[in-house]
C-alpha cells in the first residue's frame, strides 16, 4: 500500500509502515495529483477532503487525527465507499489545558479574581466537558449553551445563548457547522458580540468562523473585551489587524500537546487496522510513558498569591506562543502555517508534578482537579474525591 500523511502527523511513519510505504507532504497544499496514487491519507484539519481531491485517486481510507470533521466531505466518502475515521477527544485534554491557561493569563493581567465570576461554556463535548472541570475548579460558576445536549438532558447549569453572552467568561468549543438545527458560523455575529457587556473575557479554541471575525474587530474599537483567539477565520491568511487588538493570539495550536497529537495518530492507526482486518502492532502511547521521558517537578514550598497561575505558567506559558505569533505576523505569506509545522509540542498537565507541603488543602485539590500530579502530603483520600 502507498500512505500519504501530514508532515505534521507524529509517529505516522513509525505506526503505519507495515501497511505499506509512507510519505509525508504539507497537508494543506495536498494535491489531486500527491494522492492519486495513495491507498491510505492521512491528515489534519487543514486539508479539504472532497470530490476535487480524491476523484482520480485509488483511496479507500481516510483517516483524520483531529477532533472535528468540517474540512472532510463525508457524503462523498461513504458514496465512495472510502472509510473514514477521525480522532474525537483526542486533544481534549490539551485545548482544554489551552483554554485555561488564557483565562488566567488574562485574569491575571488585567487583576480579575475569577472565582465566583459566570463562565459560558458554548459546547459541551469532549473539550467543553474538560474546560467546565477546571474553570469549576477556580471556583468559578459554569453554565453551558449546547442546544444539542439541551434537547435531551435537563440541568440547571443549561443555558439560552443570551444567558450565556451575559457572563463574565465566554469560552468556544463547537464544531463548525453551516446548516442542521443549530448552525455555529458566525454564532457570535454582529448582533451577539454587541451583547456580551465591557469587560468580558472571550476565548475561541474552537473553529476561527464560530465568531464574526469583522465584527469582533468592529466590536473592539468600541468596547474593551479580553479576547484570546486560537482559530481564525481564513486560517491561514488571518486577519492581522485583528491580532494587533486581542490580548492573546496563536495559530491554531490549542490542542498541540505532544499526548494529543500521538493520541490522535494511535486513533486513526487503530481505525486503520479495523479497517483493513489487521490487528494492530504498536501503541505508541506507551512509548511516552517510558523513563526516559521524565517527569518535570514543580516546586511550590509555600503557599502564594497565585499557586494555580504560578503551575499552569510554568506547564504551559501562554504568552509565549502569543509574542511569537505577533513577531511572525505579515514576516512572509505563510507565517501562520510556519508557526503550526514548528511548534514545540508541549506535555500536558498529568506530565508535572506539585510539591510543596505548605499548599493549603482547597489549594491542592483544586491543582489535582486541572490535571496535575501531587507529591504534597494530600491523602489518596483526599485526592480521589478532590478527582471525582
Amino acid at each position: 500500500m502507498h500512505i500519504i500523511a501530514d508532515e505534521n502527523i507524529p509517529y505516522a511513519e513509525k505506526l503505519f509502515s507495515h501497511f505499506g510505504d509512507v510519505k509525508k507532504l504539507p497537508g494543506r497544499k495536498l494535491k489531486p495529483s500527491d494522492v492519486v496514487d495513495a491507498d491510505i491519507l492521512l491528515l489534519r484539519s487543514v486539508t479539504q477532503v472532497n470530490t476535487a481531491l480524491l476523484e482520480k485517486s485509488r483511496v479507500q481510507f481516510v483517516g483524520s487525527a483531529t477532533i472535528g470533521t468540517d474540512h472532510i466531505d463525508l457524503n462523498y466518502l461513504s458514496k465512495r465507499g472510502v472509510g473514514f475515521s477521525n480522532a474525537p477527544g483526542c486533544n481534549a485534554l490539551a485545548a482544554s489545558e489551552y483554554t485555561l491557561a488564557a483565562a488566567l493569563a488574562l485574569a491575571e493581567r488585567q487583576d480579575i479574581d475569577l472565582a465566583g465570576k459566570t463562565a459560558a461554556i458554548i459546547g459541551c463535548g469532549h473539550v467543553g466537558t474538560n474546560v467546565y472541570k477546571k474553570l469549576q475548579a477556580l471556583g468559578m460558576r459554569c453554565i453551558i449553551h449546547d442546544p444539542p445536549r439541551q434537547s435531551t438532558e435537563k440541568a440547571a447549569y443549561f443555558a439560552t445563548l443570551d444567558e450565556a453572552l451575559r457572563a463574565d467568561l465566554i469560552t468556544l468549543h463547537v464544531p463548525l457547522t453551516r446548516s442542521g438545527p443549530t448552525p455555529s458560523w458566525h454564532l457570535l455575529d454582529q448582533v451577539a458580540i454587541d451583547q456580551i457587556k465591557p469587560g468580558t473575557i472571550v476565548i475561541n479554541a474552537a473553529r476561527g468562523g464560530v465568531i464574526d471575525n469583522a465584527a469582533l474587530s468592529k466590536a473592539l474599537l468600541k468596547k474593551r473585551l479580553y479576547v484570546a483567539l486560537d482559530v481564525w477565520e481564513h486560517e491561514p491568511r488571518i486577519n492581522v489587524r485583528l491580532l494587533e487588538q486581542v490580548d492573546i493570539g496563536t495559530p491554531h495550536i490549542a490542542g498541540y500537546s505532544l499526548e494529543g497529537r500521538v493520541r490522535g495518530t494511535q486513533m486513526v492507526y487503530e481505525a486503520a487496522c479495523r479497517y483493513f482486518k489487521q490487528a494492530p502492532r504498536i501503541n505508541i502511547l506507551n512509548e511516552l510513558k517510558q523513563p526516559d521521558q521524565p517527569t518535570i517537578t514543580i516546586k511550590i514550598p509555600h503557599p502564594t498569591i497565585q499557586p494555580l497561575q504560578d503551575a499552569v505558567r510554568y506547564a504551559y506559558d501562554i504568552r509565549v506562543d502569543d509574542e511569537k505569533m505577533r513577531q511572525a505576523a505579515g514576516t512572509s505569506a505563510c507565517f501562520f502555517d510556519q508557526l503550526r509545522r514548528d511548534y514545540p509540542l508541549r506535555r500536558e498537565f498529568s506530565q508535572y508534578t506539585i510539591t510543596g507541603d505548605q499548599l493549603t488543602s482547597k489549594t491542592q485539590k483544586a491543582l489535582a482537579l486541572l490535571g496535575f500530579n501531587l507529591n504534597t502530603g494530600l491523602s489518596e483520600k483526599a485526592k480521589v474525591k478532590s478527582q471525582g
